[in-house]
């Protein structure tokens, strides 16, 4: 314990405001990000874009094409990819939020995002305002498929189909259980626009793994 608490110290004055940590029984270090980083770290994938191209996430390298999944699996991939860019369109429509470039010709590698700029990630209390369970599963698998992405040790391992149908399983968990339009529209504005905010994310990432890893067109609409 007292060498682990030693450890513990050092690492908090290099990461301070990143990571909260602490000490537990026989000497495990806990490692946990503070709610302000994951709301930036999000916001990174909202308006920069996968690959080193525009935005704050950087891939190490281009990553090489992998073989096409089978047709059905594709399809609901392509199928999350296409919904997520309806909702934030259909958003940007009845003025929840407000982009530069509504209707790109291809599907955007990052979003434009004018207001709110930024999401409202966090609440009065410098806390994430999402947290649902299957809002909460979504960024984590974002999270993975992302150190997944950034990783060129094991890139190498990943099953790039498998991945991505995670992911979009978790966006359909999350559309299915999180509204954004009606009475949260309403009352709970910002959560909205948050959730809003994770499906734009969700979208980057995902086109990202479409075109770059899968070599596959990644559709506006189906």
């Amino acid at each position: 314990m007292e060498l682990a608490s030693a450890i513990a110290s050092d690492v908090s004055g290099i990461c301070r405001g990143i990571f909260s940590i602490q000490v537990v029984p026989p000497g495990w270090i806990h490692f946990e990000l503070t709610h302000s980083t994951l709301a930036t770290w999000l916001q990174s994938l909202v308006v920069g874009s996968l690959g080193g191209d525009e935005g704050t996430i950087d891939a190490p390298c281009p990553m090489p094409h992998a073989p096409c999944p089978m047709p059905n699996s594709l399809f609901a991939v392509q199928y999350a990819h296409a919904r997520c860019c309806s909702l934030v369109l259909l958003a940007h429509r009845e003025g929840l939020i407000k982009l530069r470039e509504p209707v790109p010709n291809t599907s955007p590698a990052f979003w434009s995002v004018i207001a709110p700029n930024p999401i409202p990630w966090l609440n009065c209390d410098r806390t994430l305002r999402l947290n649902h369970p299957d809002e909460r599963q979504l960024i984590a698998e974002l999270v993975q498929v992302v150190d997944n992405i950034e990783c060129p040790d094991v890139s190498g391992s990943v099953k790039w189909e498998k991945v991505a149908l995670n992911l979009s399983q978790a966006f359909e968990k999350f559309w299915s259980n999180c509204r954004i339009w009606g009475e949260v529209k309403i009352t709970s504005p910002e959560v909205a626009q948050a959730r809003l905010g994770l499906l734009m994310a969700t979208q980057s990432v995902l086109r990202y793994v479409l075109e770059e890893n899968l070599g596959v067109f990644a559709p506006l609409e189906l």
